[in-house]
């Protein structure tokens, strides 16, 4: 879920910096959150077709800096200063998939103290997720491909850890790919290292 092409506009952006306990501190370069494992904040939106039946995954672009070539379920990134992460999700549903007046539902957040390739990530996370059936276009430097799957079909693949999937994404949701019906509201935790 965490936007990190790499590129240089991309390793200067400005990002928001956030406390362990997820109070804004201030802002960094996002090449600086990154390599310094500052805690920062992102947000996302689950799609879920009109009835609710599937869910749309992708695999992310091969030349993201963070979880290059993995798959994920969120639309997603990094709050910028200032921003909120209801503000974030929906920049970023409408930048990665162009998805635009979509209602958005918060259904998860989680405080995620991670590693990946030597990185040490540490970010406060948020989900949001919407309906939609319209059409889906994708921002082709964030995202390589796209389909739509049953919540079978992802918790299928979910359940093989050798599966390139995000990873703070899958300690994200937890059980919210299961199908959209009788579940649970909005879930709040602290996951660590998957």
């Amino acid at each position: 879920m965490d936007s990190a092409p790499d590129t240089s506009r991309q390793a200067h952006e400005v990002v928001a910096v956030f406390d362990d306990a997820g109070h804004p501190v201030g802002s960094a370069e996002r090449s600086r959150v990154y390599d310094e494992g500052l805690w920062h904040a992102s947000a996302g939106v689950l799609v879920r077709s009109g009835d609710g039946k599937r869910l749309y995954v992708h695999r992310r672009s091969d030349t993201k800096r963070v979880f290059a070539g993995h798959h994920d379920c969120l639309a997603g990134g990094v709050l910028d200063p200032g921003e909120t992460p209801e503000q974030a999700a929906g920049r970023e549903l409408a930048e990665e998939l162009g998805i635009t007046g979509a209602v958005l539902t918060p259904i998860a957040r989680v405080s995620w103290n991670g590693r990946w390739q030597g990185l040490r990530l540490r970010c406060h996370l948020y989900a949001y997720e919407t309906h939609w059936d319209g059409p889906i276009i994708h921002q082709e430097s964030e995202i390589a491909a796209g389909w739509w799957w049953t919540p079978e079909e992802l918790l299928t693949h979910l359940r093989d850890p050798a599966w390139p999937f995000a990873p703070d994404t899958r300690a994200l949701l937890g059980n919210r790919v299961a199908p959209d019906v009788n579940r649970p509201g909005e879930q709040t935790g602290t996951a660590g290292n998957e």
